[in-house]
């Protein structure tokens, strides 16, 4: 089954830090474990380590290859649930058919359920999905602490729940009952963002960061662009910004023009967890008679979906982005659910994120790695 939807990930006007940031800093959400530092380990010079990261990511693609373990597919003609953040969202509509081709291939059925942007969209999700009694259940795109209590209550009842960009970190989250949240490094991915500002400024980049503090992997990864910035002594980070990534249309064209009139030339680069805000933003950047492949230029966090790639192969308004390979993360999601439903541990697998500019921007709407690793779950599962 094919889930079809567009994408709409944004972010608008209300700055500095809210309440909900200030508790995400320094810690992760419903959780005992030490949280890894927000910068990376040992960096003694940012613009070294900057342009070291970008040239060794841009040269390789490595990262993309899952375990190939067998572990046989369990329950064939079964119907899983695929419970979204908002169909609308681009990143959680590719995952989705990830998971949809994924299914098809282990021989389960896909039922997807809209939780519409919101918090009561998702949680009247998450409850029609376990009325519906799946095998199991994926989470796309929204925090599993929020709807916790609820997911526990699938997970005590028999039903393993999974999920993408459910928390801050992948692997396990025991505490709201996901068996396992796939994602690449949130962390890997902010840092590659903000070191491509760093690195194509010459270490003299002025930045606003645009976060959604709606989502605890949002809140990551703009802490960590804002830390890794702030590395540079000759950077500056000029604002962080907390707006609802629903929202970007109606609100980024003005929180645009008023960065402009507050920061003038200063501002050179916009760093956002999600590209939506830019095809948002270009608006007031063209109002304001800023060129489309000139400054400030826009880098997103995350997550590199067509509009975006296609944004940076015309030079319309954004300059990069840190893609996610999310047809692979919705097979992942189907590997792990079917370990979950067999009684087995979870594969331990975390994909790499990928920078995508001008020069190695895809050709098609998605970025799939060529690492045949289609073929290999398909032997994991003892459907080649």
């Amino acid at each position: 089954m094919r889930i079809v939807a567009l994408l709409l990930v944004v972010l608008t006007a209300t700055a500095c830090a809210s309440p909900t940031v200030a508790e995400l800093d320094g810690r992760r959400s419903g959780t005992n474990s030490p949280v890894r530092q927000l910068t990376p380990p040992g960096v003694t010079d940012v613009l070294a380590d900057a342009r070291a990261r970008v040239d060794e990511n841009l040269a390789g693609r490595n990262g993309f290859t899952p375990p190939s373990r067998p572990s046989p597919a369990v329950r064939g003609g079964s119907t899983i649930a695929f419970v979204a953040a908002d169909l609308t969202n681009g990143g959680v509509n590719t995952v989705s058919q990830g998971v949809a081709e994924a299914a098809a291939a282990i021989g389960w059925r896909v039922v997807p359920f809209d939780g519409k942007g919101s918090a009561q969209g998702r949680a009247d999700a998450l409850n029609q999905a376990i009325a519906s009694r799946p095998a199991g259940i994926v989470l796309g795109g929204f925090d599993a602490t929020e709807q916790a209590a609820t997911i526990k209550q699938a997970d005590q009842n028999g039903v393993p729940v999974v999920g993408w960009h459910a928390g801050t970190e992948p692997g396990p989250i025991p505490h709201a009952g996901v068996f396992t949240n796939v994602t690449t490094d949130p962390l890997e991915v902010a840092w590659l963002a903000a070191a491509h500002a760093i690195a194509e400024s010459g270490g003299r980049a002025g930045v606003v960061v645009l976060t959604d503090s709606q989502y605890e992997i949002a809140v990551r990864k703009a802490q960590a662009m804002r830390a890794y910035v702030e590395l540079c002594s000759g950077c500056a980070v000029l604002s962080y910004e907390d707006s609802p990534i629903a929202d970007a249309d109606a609100r980024m064209p003005s929180l645009v023009s008023s960065l402009l009139q507050r920061n003038g030339d200063r501002l050179g680069y916009l760093l956002g967890v999600n590209g939506n805000y830019f095809g948002a933003a270009k608006s007031a950047l063209r109002d304001a008679g800023r060129p489309a492949a000139g400054s400030p230029f826009s880098i997103a966090a995350g997550d590199g979906d067509a509009a975006e790639f296609q944004r940076i192969r015309t030079g319309d308004y954004q300059a990069a982005t840190v893609a996610e390979p999310m047809l692979l993360h919705g097979w992942q999601l189907v590997d792990e659910l079917n370990r979950a439903i067999a009684g087995r541990d979870p594969s331990g697998f975390v994909a790499k994120p990928a920078l995508i500019t001008k020069r190695s921007v895809p050709s098609g709407a998605v970025f799939d790695p060529q690492s045949g690793y289609r073929e290999i779950y398909r032997k994991v599962w003892g459907k080649s």
